[in-house]
């Protein structure tokens, strides 16, 4: 079983051309992408966004206090 869906993974190879080429821009700011981790996670979020097959973020569990 895939962990990504066919329309996830094609969104992430366009963002590592986009980056690439410099023309990937992320937040308000529009500041350029240089890390490739970044370039990966904005467009898997646009693909979740989307309504790809993305799995969900994992969320980190606080120790409780004794």
């Amino acid at each position: 079983m895939a962990k990504y869906g066919k329309k996830a993974s094609q969104k992430v190879k366009r963002a590592m051309r986009e980056r690439k080429r410099g023309t990937l821009r992320s937040g308000r700011s529009r500041k350029k992408v240089t890390s490739r981790r970044q370039a990966i996670t904005i467009r898997l979020s646009k693909a979740h966004q989307s309504g790809a097959k993305v799995p969900r973020k994992k969320s980190s569990t606080k120790r409780k206090k004794k």
